[in-house]
């Protein structure tokens, strides 16, 4: 019998024996990775809430989605640059001590937005300025810790990994924007940073304790590499050669960009369904939901050999709830039943469910489709080329949403708030459907057989 035979045997009888439930193994055979995951959940938290109470101070000064979009606008650039430069920073230094540096501007940039708040600055322009500067540092240290999970586990619990992220993503999500709308409403916005700030020294501990990652050494035989944009180049090279991880990106930014409604929560929550910022904070809460549950029943998941078919149908299914959510807001919308308080006891209950239902099941879909994208990044390339391709997967999952909320709160505000989930879900559906059809090995990509 051959390896691969029987590797693939293997692997069979442990999914017949796996349970369904997630597998916290890679918590217990690697007690680093472990504080790292805690402390990056704590972290993340604070971070959500900082997120979705930049979005309603914004609304509420300028009363505009358009203004609250532009905060992903000015983001965009800088982030972009940010993560294909910090990713290779991390190719070349301790990815320890570059993750230490970067959080710690991001943890400024927080401390800033929380002083403005005390301070009472209704000008928008300095919201603008220091979320740009958090969006630069968070897209590299996140680049910088994810480089690093594959140093601290073995190759079979990378999928476990990225389930457990999920969670942790879940969490972040669902606890942050809902503690920031119940903050927002009852202490105001200079208490829920202040939340961010005191939060945001949890991570420091998870990476503190980490052991040193410096770069492995060069393969024999081949040249070192450069640095600065000589290694950015080296990178960009590589995923011109890597069908599958290229894949796994444009399949994301599809998703991202035409099926990121969230710039929309807080208008909806004033002008559609009613409930305010509370109603906001539910709507960013059901969709880390639906990832949480995804996450916690993901035991066998995580043991699927397809990946590049799971990560289509995700996407599908993401694609037909967002649908499902601008159908909801539609119907609301034409049917005169569109409620303009900011008061709960007046929302719109039974269009409240339907919407949450919606953002539960894009959520879970979302966050399979990350498993199996991330497992694949992280199995089928080189270490040393690892921060690079994280540094662009990093800007793919963070400049996706922002570029998303851009188009959104530019369409809403050129049409009606419903008009950009039902068209952008239709997109998505065919888009990503076209898009893996035209690329056989990722449809085909074999888990027991990886390749870039």
């Amino acid at each position: 019998m051959g390896e691969g035979s029987q590797a693939r045997e293997r692997v069979s009888g442990r999914r017949s024996r796996q349970s369904h439930l997630v597998d916290l193994t890679p918590l217990r055979v690697s007690p680093a990775f472990a504080r790292l995951w805690i402390g990056n959940t704590l972290a993340g938290i604070g971070a959500m809430v900082t997120a979705t109470a930049v979005g309603l101070h914004i609304y509420d000064l300028t009363q505009s989605t358009f203004m609250v979009s532009l905060v992903a606008w000015f983001a965009l650039v800088p982030m972009i640059v940010a993560g294909l430069y910090g990713g290779a920073i991390a190719d070349h230094f301790d990815r320890r001590l570059v993750a230490l540096t970067a959080s710690s501007v991001a943890w400024s940039a927080t401390l800033a937005l929380a002083l403005i708040a005390w301070a009472e600055v209704t000008t928008v322009w300095p919201f603008y300025v220091i979320t740009t500067v958090n969006a630069v540092a968070a897209t590299i240290a996140s680049a910088t810790r994810q480089a690093i999970t594959p140093r601290l586990l073995p190759l079979d619990q990378l999928p476990k990994a990225a389930a457990l992220m999920g969670i942790s993503m879940g969490v972040m999500v669902t606890v942050g924007p809902g503690v920031a709308g119940v903050l927002v409403a009852r202490v105001g916005y200079a208490w829920t940073y202040t939340v961010d700030v005191l939060l945001f020294i949890a991570g420091f501990f998870g990476l503190w304790t980490l052991p040193q990652i410096r770069p492995e050494p060069h393969p024999d035989g081949e040249a070192t590499p450069g640095r600065g944009l000589q290694s950015v180049l080296e990178g960009l090279r590589h995923l011109k050669t890597a069908p599958n991880v290229r894949m796994s990106f444009v399949v994301d930014i599809i998703a991202m960009t035409f099926g990121q409604p969230t710039v929309l929560f807080p208008a909806v929550g004033a002008v559609v369904i009613g409930g305010g910022t509370v109603t906001a904070g539910l709507l960013f809460a059901a969709y880390a939901v639906g990832g949480i549950l995804s996450s916690l029943g993901s035991g066998r998941l995580t043991g699927i050999r397809w990946q590049g078919r799971a990560i289509r149908n995700a996407i599908v299914v993401y694609g037909l709830a967002i649908l499902g959510l601008g159908v909801v807001l539609a119907v609301v919308m034409v049917s005169g039943h569109a409620v303009t308080s900011r008061d709960f006891g007046d929302v719109n209950q039974p269009a409240l469910i339907v919407a949450l239902l919606c953002l539960a099941i894009a959520g879970g879909a979302d966050n399979v489709s990350a498993i199996f994208r991330q497992t694949i990044l992280q199995a089928a390339v080189p270490d040393r080329l690892r921060g690079r391709m994280q540094g662009i997967f990093t800007v793919v999952v963070s400049g996706g949403p922002r570029l998303g909320q851009m188009l959104a709160g530019s369409l809403a505000t050129l049409t009606v708030i419903w008009v950009p989930p039902v068209v952008g879900g239709i997109l998505v559906v065919v888009l990503v459907i076209v898009a893996v059809a035209r690329v056989p090995s990722f449809r085909d990509y074999d888990a027991l057989d990886p390749h870039p």
